[in-house]
């Protein structure tokens, strides 16, 4: 039977052996273009209130026992990859099958989180956090708290909100997701410009630091470049790098409940 929604499973650097479940057309689709971004530039950005309806066919429930069924040491049924899941009416339509199909089938150990990528650009919506509230681990995209880098990095469409608002829309979404748990990313890159500063700097990552202890996530996933990115000019930050921008954000969050972990 051909695969029409899913992928995988593979190893991923977060979340262990993960089945990617894409529920968007198969052109991408997305309220940024991100300098790094792994699956290649957008060559259209939509609106944050841009929506399709696109609802799982008869054919979703099936492929995923398909797969599912070989695999009972899966650790994660991750919703995204090809732009912002969140722009599909019927997210919820997604989650409300893959949770039936996961609570038929046996586990050889937990049942696998079923979790949402997010870039955070539709978190403004009350619409939207009461969709992705259901999910077991949400992963949020946070790489800029500055205005200036947010446009330098994540190139957002025009009508997305500032990242101020996408700060206070995070802060919303953790107190609507209860007994769920949230995850900040934060992707930090290098440029070799000259004339384009990364996201890799002192104001960025401090004020991103105060930004995640004012969301108060369960973790912040830390990490950088890891396959060919959209722009030629930037490149991954080393390790040692890594481990610095992890000792700023502790010593500033100061909040031994929240998990930080680099990759």
């Amino acid at each position: 039977m051909p695969r029409q929604y899913t992928y995988g499973p593979f190893r991923s650097r977060r979340l262990g052996l993960s089945l990617g479940v894409d529920i968007l057309p198969k052109n991408k689709l997305c309220t940024y273009n991100c300098v790094y971004c792994e699956i290649g530039p957008t060559y259209e950005t939509v609106s944050p209130e841009y929506r399709i309806k696109a609802p799982p066919s008869s054919n979703f429930r099936k492929e995923l026992i398909n797969i599912l069924k070989y695999v009972p040491h899966l650790n994660s049924i991750t919703v995204g990859y090809n732009g912002e899941p969140t722009l599909n009416e019927n997210l919820l339509d997604f989650y409300s099958a893959t949770l039936d199909v996961r609570n038929d089938l046996k586990w050889t150990n937990e049942p696998p989180l079923i979790t949402l990528f997010t870039n955070s650009s539709t978190l403004h919506s009350d619409e939207i956090r009461e969709r992705v509230k259901h999910f077991d681990l949400v992963l949020a995209k946070l790489d800029t708290a500055t205005e200036n880098d947010f446009i330098n990095t994540n190139r957002p469409h025009k009508d997305s909100p500032d990242v101020n608002t996408i700060v206070e829309s995070l802060v919303k979404l953790r107190k609507d997701m209860q007994n769920k748990k949230l995850a900040i990313q934060c992707l930090i890159y290098n440029s070799y410009r000259e004339d384009f500063i990364s996201n890799d700097n002192k104001e960025n990552i401090k004020r991103l630091a105060y930004a995640i202890k004012k969301i108060k996530p369960d973790i912040v996933q830390l990490y950088s470049i890891a396959r060919i990115p959209s722009e030629y000019f930037v490149y991954a930050i080393d390790e040692k790098r890594k481990k610095e921008i992890v000792k700023i954000f502790r010593e500033i969050i100061n909040n031994d409940l929240i998990e930080i972990n680099y990759y």
